[in-house]
C-alpha cells in the first residue's frame, strides 16, 4: 500500500498526519511503529488520523496514536497541527472548528499570525477519573518510585498526567523516573510523567516523558497539566510561558470549571509518500 502523508511538529513534538477523510485506513500496531520508527520509517512522536464525524454538529474525528501503536486519549500539541493540517489541505475552509477526540470535544483556532489556539476542556482532578489510584483527593501526593518518595499531582487534561516540581529541569531524573512513573501501579492506564521547574508566577520549564513514546520534545497536554497544577498549588498566574526543549507554548486557565487554553505554533515540514 502506498501511504501519503504529511510531517508536522509542534514546538518539537513531532507527527505524522494521515488524511482518513478521502481514504479508508485501518493501519495496525506494526505499521503503525514502523511509520513512528525513526530510522526505518518516517519517524515521530506520535500519529495523527484525521477522519470525518458521524456528529453532524463536529467538524472532524481526530485519533492519535503513539509510537508504540497503541491509540490514545488526546495530544495538544497534535491538535495545533490537526487544524493546520485540514485548513492546508483544504479539508475546511473554516478557522474554527471542533473535534471529536476519544476523551471528548475541543475546539481549535487558527489565529492571524499562523498559531493555533486549543480549548482543551477542563482539568479533571478526579483521582478515579484520571484514572489514579489513590483514597485522598489531596493535591499533592506521595509516590514510591524505585527507592525515593516523590511528591507528584495528578490530573487529567483528556489523558493522565503526574506533574512534580523540580528544582532544576534540566538536572530531573526524566529518563530514568519517567518510564517508573509511566508504569507505576497506582496508574492502571499508565501516565505521562511531568518535570516542572517554576522560574516565576508567569513562567516555567518543563520535560516531560510522554507515555508510550518517551521523553519528547513538547508536551502540550503536559503543559496545560503543569500550569494547571501549579495554579491549583497557589504558585503560578493563571497565564503562564511553558518553555520546552522544542519551543515555547502559552497556557491559561482561569480556575474552577473553566476551559484551559493553549496557544502555540503548529509548522509542516514535509509532504511525502512511503509504501506499507
Amino acid at each position: 500500500m502506498l501511504l501519503k502523508f504529511t510531517k508536522m511538529h509542534g514546538a518539537g513534538n513531532d507527527f505524522v498526519v494521515l488524511d482518513g477523510v478521502h481514504q479508508q485506513l485501518n493501519l495496525t500496531p506494526e505499521q503503525l511503529r514502523f511509520l513512528a520508527d525513526r530510522h526505518f520509517g518516517v519517524g515521530c512522536d506520535q500519529i495523527l488520523l484525521v477522519e470525518k464525524s458521524q456528529n453532524p454538529a463536529v467538524d472532524f474525528r481526530y485519533r492519535i496514536f503513539n509510537a508504540d501503536g497503541g491509540e490514545v486519549e488526546q495530544c495538544g500539541n497534535g491538535a495545533r497541527c490537526f487544524v493546520r493540517f485540514v485548513h492546508d489541505h483544504k479539508l475546511t475552509s473554516k478557522r474554527e472548528i471542533v473535534v471529536e477526540t476519544k476523551s471528548g470535544l475541543i475546539s481549535l483556532r487558527l489565529t492571524d499570525d499562523g498559531h493555533v489556539t486549543v480549548n482543551m476542556g477542563k482539568p479533571i482532578f478526579d483521582p478515579a477519573l484520571i484514572p489514579f489510584e489513590s483514597t485522598s483527593n489531596e493535591i499533592v501526593q506521595a509516590l514510591q518510585v524505585d527507592s525515593l518518595l516523590v511528591e507528584i499531582s495528578a490530573v487529567s487534561m483528556g489523558n493522565p498526567h503526574a506533574v512534580q516540581i523540580v528544582s532544576d529541569v534540566e538536572a530531573a531524573p526524566v529518563n530514568t523516573h519517567g518510564p517508573l512513573i509511566e508504569h507505576h501501579v497506582r496508574f492502571p492506564k499508565r501516565v505521562n510523567a511531568g518535570f516542572m521547574q517554576i522560574v516565576d508566577r508567569s513562567h516555567i520549564r518543563l520535560r516531560v516523558f510522554e507515555r508510550g513514546a518517551g521523553e519528547t520534545l513538547s508536551c502540550g497536554t503536559g503543559a496545560c497539566a503543569a500550569v494547571v497544577i501549579g495554579i491549583r498549588r497557589g504558585l503560578l498566574d493563571e497565564t503562564v510561558h511553558v518553555v520546552t526543549h522544542g519551543g515555547n507554548l502559552i497556557i491559561n486557565w482561569s480556575g474552577g470549571d473553566s476551559p484551559v487554553l493553549m496557544t502555540g505554533p503548529a509548522i509542516s515540514v514535509f509532504d511525502g509518500e512511503i509504501i506499507l
